[in-house]
């Protein structure tokens, strides 16, 4: 069992993310040959349940990109059984404070850093029978900061052990302030708030991830200090080609 994405980040170097919203076992192969340094299946607003999850998890078997996955919600139940399907990294929603925070780790570890419950059977199958042994130092585990509420609390979650880093939902981000939902944000004090939660990362040696609309803007986020980037999903880059084709 290897993590590629934290040999990159020990080598100070960025990882690029894909997101798949659409339960699709031949788009997430496809992801699979493109480069992605991870692809992340969207369990929350995504199309994704666990079932479809099975056939992407397996579509990604050959590829060099590292599967991870946006849970629906912080709950150990699916945290543990997406883990036990083999998926290397957990983003989990809506974590808004310390206590909030310490829970979603320690679904994502065995003990005695986390109570996750042993049984990875797709898991063991493809990362080996030493899983269990090499599983706590290669999970990664990313809260999502997404309100006010999570933005107050910024440094009592940053200072949670084992948590590997924070992503930023802009949308939900935007709607806490009184603000449209959007990504690519530039209004304040969103856009000031993406600029601390990055410095704040860089203090608590934990990475810094993103969820973006464009590579222009990502390229921002990675001049900022955001080592995780993703870039719109699946999805959005179908619908935004094939309209600008009708348009055309």
């Amino acid at each position: 069992m290897h993590n590629k994405l934290i040999d990159l980040w020990s080598k100070n170097k960025p990882v690029i993310n894909a997101w798949l919203s659409l339960p699709n076992s031949f788009t997430a192969e496809a992801f699979g040959k493109m480069g992605w340094d991870s692809i992340t299946i969207d369990m929350q607003h995504g199309q994704n349940d666990y079932q479809s999850s099975i056939a992407m998890l397996q579509a990604l078997a050959n590829s060099d990109s590292l599967p991870m996955v946006r849970v629906p919600w912080n709950e150990p139940g699916i945290i543990m059984k997406m883990l036990d399907l083999g998926v290397m990294g957990v983003i989990a929603p809506m974590i808004n404070s310390k206590e909030d925070c310490e829970k979603f780790v320690s679904y994502c570890y065995y003990p005695e850093i986390g109570q996750r419950s042993f049984g990875p059977m797709r898991a063991q199958l493809i990362h080996g029978p030493d899983y269990y042994n090499q599983a706590n130092k290669n999970i990664l585990s990313f809260a999502m900061i997404e309100t006010k509420e999570a933005v107050e609390n910024l440094d009592q979650i940053l200072s949670v052990p084992n948590l590997t880093g924070i992503y930023i939902g802009p949308a939900d981000m935007s709607i806490s302030y009184g603000l449209d939902p959007k990504f690519d944000v530039e209004d304040e004090p969103v856009y000031s708030n993406i600029k601390l939660i990055a410095k704040k990362a860089k203090e608590y040696k934990k990475i810094a991830g993103i969820h973006n609309g464009t590579t222009t803007y990502a390229k921002k986020m990675l001049k900022l200090g955001f080592s995780f980037v993703t870039i719109s999903s699946d999805f959005r880059l179908m619908m935004t080609h094939a309209k600008n084709i009708v348009d055309e």
